[in-house]
């Protein structure tokens, strides 16, 4: 049985795709395309899940929901 993670995707200044797994306390990779990113998420994934065994978390429940906040100076 497979248990599905939701990705958090970002693109930074230097047009880098950036995802992380809410749910998973540092797994986050890069790439260069949407498609790569997908890839090495998986992989990232995949290795948290070896390293951290049974005390993986479940997932987060996803509300689909975003909203942009502007940082005031």
């Amino acid at each position: 049985m497979s248990t599905e993670y939701t990705v958090v995707i970002e693109k930074d200044e230097d047009g880098y795709y950036v995802g992380s797994v809410p749910a998973l306390p540092g797994c986050h990779t890069q790439g260069t395309s949407i498609d790569q990113l997908l890839e090495r998420m998986q992989e990232a994934i995949a290795l948290w899940l070896e390293v951290e065994g049974e005390d993986a978390p479940k997932p987060l429940e996803w509300v689909d929901h975003s909203t942009n906040f502007l940082r005031r100076s």
